[in-house]
């Protein structure tokens, strides 16, 4: 709560956190949506039965779906091959740039703070939170396999129970894995800013001081939680309205829906920030701390 009321107290870091990471969000949302509207006006639905979609029928639902994206696979697969690489690469850049932005604005940094080591510490943790969701995607497959096709195939019923309980199990285990190991690929960007290592030192250093693994596996998991938190509070905030539908406008609707998203992404960015002070706090425990009687006054607006 005190690294929350801090950065409360200093706005400054969350603009410039939401400013950086929208400045690649917007144009990335421009490009992903021109890309699909290109592919859905080059694709026909026609026999698929998604016009007939309705609630009261979720098997067929689910059949018309799937025949929709069967139909939206092979385009999409043609898109993803070359532009999630040139995305992956742009947010490497673009947030290690960012961050260290956010950094310089938080501490003092060192004149040999490398950004360029940043860069590829950066590319390392995105290899291994893409193979972690590999792992999680495969996990999906196979629980569909066994408790949806295989039965389906034998002449029976699908068993969405045990489905279910594979999705959950195997998401919730990637999760917290995720959040016991993931420590190193945030401290070792933190370290190399902090103390201008290079890569292997930076690695070297995350790994060895056994000092920041318990904090920021626990900071880690608690941020975890917190988006989870605000996942669900975005989901109320949406549902809000729908009593009041009789009244209620489409175009009040998307505005609505427009508000909760844009505060879903800023809270989200507020708690990165009390996220990566608390990182320094740990990473620097024999340094000035970052507190608000230590600073000027007049540094951020406070009104």
């Amino acid at each position: 709560m005190h690294t929350l009321s801090r950065c409360r107290q200093r706005p400054s870091l969350t603009l410039l956190e939401i400013a950086w990471r929208w400045a690649f969000g917007i144009p990335t949302l421009a490009v992903v949506y021109f890309e699909g509207a290109r592919i859905l006006a080059a694709t026909s639905f026609a026999g698929t039965g998604i016009d007939s979609i309705t609630f009261t029928d979720p098997m067929g639902a689910a059949v018309a779906l799937s025949n929709g994206i069967s139909r939206l696979w092979q385009p999409m697969v043609s898109v993803a091959v070359w532009l999630a690489p040139v995305l992956a690469l742009v947010w490497v850049v673009v947030s290690s740039v960012g961050r260290t932005l956010v950094l310089r604005r938080m501490v003092a940094l060192p004149a040999n703070a490398r950004t360029g080591t940043v860069i590829l510490l950066q590319l390392v943790k995105l290899l291994a939170l893409g193979g972690s969701l590999a792992v999680w995607f495969g996990a999906l497959r196979l629980a569909s396999r066994e408790a949806i096709w295989a039965p389906l195939l034998a002449g029976g019923e699908p068993n969405l129970v045990l489905y279910f309980a594979i999705a959950i199990v195997a998401s919730l285990g990637l999760f917290t894995l995720w959040g016991v190991v993931s420590w190193i690929f945030a401290a070792a960007p933190l370290l190399a800013s902090l103390e201008g290592l290079g890569f292997a030192a930076s690695l070297r250093a995350a790994a060895t001081r056994r000092e920041l693994r318990g904090p920021m596996v626990e900071i880690n998991l608690v941020m975890g939680i917190v988006k989870i938190a605000l996942v669900v509070l975005a989901m109320v905030f949406s549902a809000t309205p729908l009593p009041f539908e009789s009244v209620a406008t489409p175009e009040f609707m998307h505005w609505w829906y427009a508000a909760v998203t844009v505060w879903f992404f800023a809270a989200s960015d507020f708690f990165h920030v009390a996220r990566l002070m608390q990182y320094v706090d740990y990473a620097r425990p024999e340094k000035q701390k970052l507190t608000t009687d230590q600073r000027p006054k007049n540094t951020d607006f406070h009104g």
